[in-house]
């Protein structure tokens, strides 16, 4: 090799075995350029300067023992001190030269690349620092990064800077508070060839999802511009799932687009190096950063570099805007999942009274704490912040570290689940709040508030001191019965986190949920756009629907995404998605539902199930929810989604709606495709052996048959008492219908919250032969107990016998 230099190794030169001479940022990107970049990852070249460069310039200054004079009896819980001692120790080093031997180095090897890929490079220099005695400890964000260094003065002047950086406040009392000798830590810096993404995107990619560890995931983060506003919590990005088992399949592996806001774009500066951030133009703000094609690049890149490190990975990647060239510029491994130890319990939260919500965001830690509030417009105000309080910030970076720990909450206006307050909360197992927009102007400072997250990916602030209890449960004893149990599911954030619990699947999904959240318009507005009358429906149809010319396509995307994460997250176990249940008035508080629904007296006996299926009134409605479940299952590939109509009080409007199916690509067997109905009817007790040659399984709703078999509504209070699924009537048309389903070999189950209630019910059902039962997630540990109990007790009944 030409002219080896003695502080400067190139990145081909690089792997983590140098992991002691440049650092774990640079021995990262060495191990990229090596060991992927032959696969096609693209990673931008560069060199590194090694760790002993920095000894060097350290000593020939002679800067050792101003140091350790100034760090000596540094009490770091002491803000005064601490500003104080780090200000002085920067002062020397900015004082200090580096030496002459370094410098010439420093310029041979940016020569070198100006020579290679031509004089008006743009770099970034990153600081990647080393312990001495320890090099796999992790330094992450505590040193500085410049972006845009351009000629020989500027980049030995962002040197210097990162070196400087080593002895930053946050820098000093991270390490005290690890116990690393100040003086055994060095610094590595990397230079960079500098990605375009000014004009272009960058972001940030896991290889799990980051809030529950769940590892068929990938999430890809997006912003407008260079990515340090997605690691310092600048902007909301826009997010992409994307699921693993399907991505080297012909099937669409993207599983969840979500716009973010992308308020901010950071930019070079037009005069010279730095960086600036502007306002995003609202054009691009209402628009993905990433085009489908660039996620599946970046997701097939990260499975790559997951194989090569065997881990979990967290992976940053920036387009250029000049070549449109997908670059991967740094990956390290994750964090929090990857290096906690498999926990053998569950700790369940759940909120049982609240005060008035005050702000909401996306929610982290699946908790909930308590505590005054405390409102911080900078780190300086570190000494406002007592132990077990509540911060709530604008935003927060690597210089609020020291202070974080403190926090029972974390609570930000700005920032995604890959911003910094989010990274460093799980980092912490602590309760966050992010991206919020209003937190700042919503909470008063002092005022006692109650955050939790318990709710899926969403979290809120609450009024005064909520209550809730908290359960700890060990997961290792937890075994399944032979009696199959399940979930009732409507929300697609919680689905990933809950898959930690044993369980056979999801015996009921509710479309419901995801309507009224994830898409919130009527889809007969939808259909009939551009005949709709209410002017106000039509406004607000407009905004939530910009990114979609063909308003019907907002509906079907909106849909088939939430249902594939709930199938993702469960895949290969069978998923059952009860097909639309709104009753009519229900259906009317969409946006613009009132011009599509009928005023009925009795909602409850009226407009409903597969009724509206067939009927002109809602049928093209019924073919889009068609629609996006076949897009589910043949073009995402989730086959194991099975589908269920509700209501169905006929054999002829079973047939009828069967034929609907057919005709939208989900005829019955279809692609393995098995459709059951709701049992929940008289009638479907009474011609169950009929309904079988229609259907392939049944799934009692508990609620609505004992209701219909005893007259009682089930919502009146002065009839309450009479209420009970466990009166003789009622369980006589369970057994009835169980014993038609075996019969006929038609599957059975239940779905209700009274096997979990009470133990006498689950061992009625499972003394009956019910093939499985569906729970609500805060219900499903218990349900699992008493089925437990049941077939232990059948057991011994039959031993007995």
């Amino acid at each position: 090799m030409e002219n080896r230099l003695k502080y400067i190794l190139q990145f081909g030169e690089i792997d983590l075995g140098k992991i002691s001479e440049v650092g774990g940022k640079n021995a990262s990107l060495g191990e990229l350029v090596n060991g992927l970049k032959s696969a096609g990852v693209n990673v931008p070249d560069g060199f590194a300067l090694s760790a002993e460069a920095y000894r060097i310039f350290i000593a020939t200054n002679k800067m050792e023992e101003k140091i350790s004079g100034l760090l000596n009896k540094l009490n770091t819980e002491k803000l005064a001190d601490l500003e104080k001692a780090g200000k002085h120790i920067r002062d020397h080093l900015r004082a200090a030269k580096l030496p002459q031997e370094v410098r010439n180095e420093i310029e041979k090897a940016y020569l070198r690349l100006q020579n290679k890929y031509g004089t008006e490079i743009k770099l970034a220099v990153r600081s990647s620092a080393t312990a001495e005695d320890l090099p796999s400890a992790s330094f992450a964000g505590q040193q500085e990064t410049y972006l845009n260094i351009s000629g020989t003065e500027d980049l030995l002047e962002a040197i210097h800077n990162c070196y400087i950086s080593l002895f930053t406040d946050r820098a000093i009392k991270y390490r005290e508070d690890h116990g690393f000798d100040h003086l055994k830590v060095a610094l590595s810096v990397g230079i960079q060839l500098m990605v375009r993404s000014d004009s272009a995107s960058s972001g940030v990619i896991f290889t799990i999802d980051p809030d529950s560890g769940f590892r068929n995931v990938i999430l890809v983060s997006s912003i407008w511009g260079l990515g340090e506003n997605i690691v310092q919590g600048t902007v909301n990005p826009d997010e992409f799932y994307v699921f693993k088992p399907t991505l080297h399949t012909s099937h669409s592996a993207i599983i969840s687009h979500k716009l973010g806001s992308k308020l901010k774009t950071m930019i070079f500066r037009e005069d010279g190096s730095g960086t600036t951030n502007i306002a995003t133009p609202l054009s691009k703000q209402i628009k993905f950063s990433l085009s489908d094609e660039e996620i599946i690049q970046l997701a097939l890149w990260s499975e790559k570099i997951e194989a090569h490190y065997k881990k979990p990975m967290d992976i940053e990647w920036a387009k250029d805007g000049v070549t449109g060239t997908l670059f991967i510029v740094q990956a390290r491994p994750e964090t929090v999942f990857s290096t906690k130890r498999k926990t053998k319990f569950y700790q369940k939260y759940e909120l049982k009274e609240t005060g008035k919500i005050l702000c909401s965001g996306t929610g982290l830690g699946n908790r909930i704490a308590a505590g005054t509030a405390r409102l911080l417009s900078t780190p300086d105000d570190m000494e406002r912040l007592n132990h077990g309080e509540i911060l709530v910030t604008q935003k927060t970076n690597p210089d609020w570290d020291p202070i974080l720990k403190k926090a029972a909450a974390i609570v930000t206006d700005q920032g995604g689940r890959t911003s910094h307050a989010a990274i460093v909360a799980r980092e912490l197992g602590a309760v966050a709040v992010v991206g919020t927009n209003d937190a700042t102007r919503k909470i008063r400072d002092g005022e006692l508030v109650t955050v939790s997250t318990v709710g899926g990916e969403k979290g809120a602030v609450y009024a005064g001191k909520s209550k809730w209890t908290v359960t700890d449960i060990d997961i290792s004893k937890i075994k399944l019965p032979e009696t199959k149990v399940m979930f009732i599911l409507g929300d697609p954030d919680q689905a990933f986190a809950l898959t930690a619990i044993p369980n056979n699947g999801v015996g009921l999904m509710r479309l419901e949920f995801i309507i009224n959240n994830a898409i919130q318009i009527h889809p007969m507005a939808l259909r009939k756009y551009s005949t709709l009358k209410n002017k106000s429906a039509l406004q607000t149809i407009d905004r939530l629907t910009h990114n979609y010319p063909d308003k019907e396509e907002y509906f079907i995307a909106k849909l088939s995404e939430s249902v594939a994460m709930i199938a993702a997250a469960f895949y290969p176990k069978d998923v059952i998605v009860r097909m639309s249940d709104f009753k009519s008035n229900e259906y009317a508080n969409l946006i613009g539902g009132e011009e599509f629904e009928p005023k009925e007296s009795n909602p409850m006996l009226g407009f409903r199930g597969a009724s509206r299926y067939y009927h002109p009134l809602y049928r093209e409605g019924f073919e889009m929810e068609c629609q996006a479940i076949r897009r589910v299952r043949d073009e995402m590939g989730f086959t194991n989604i099975k589908v269920m109509i509700p209501f169905c009080r006929t054999i002829d409007e079973a047939k009828k709606v069967l034929d609907i199916m057919a005709d939208e690509g989900l005829a019955r067997g279809h692609n393995n495709l098995e459709i059951y109905m709701m049992c929940e009817i008289p009638s479907n007790v009474v011609l169950a052996d009929h309904f079988s040659d229609y259907f392939d399984g049944f799934s009692i709703g508990s609620n609505d048959l004992t209701q219909l078999t005893l007259g009682v509504d089930r919502d009146s209070q002065l009839l309450a008492g009479l209420f009970s699924a466990q009166d003789p009537a009622v369980m006589q048309m369970i057994r009835q219908v169980i014993k038609s389903a075996h019969r006929t070999k038609t599957k059975i189950g239940l779905c209700g919250q009274e096997p979990s209630d009470d133990p006498n019910f689950a061992r009625f059902l499972v003394q009956e032969g019910i093939d499985s039962i569906s729970f609500n997630p805060d219900a499903i540990l218990e349900g699992i107990e008493n089925i437990e109990k049941a077939e232990k007790s059948r057991i011994e009944e039959i031993t007995h016998s």
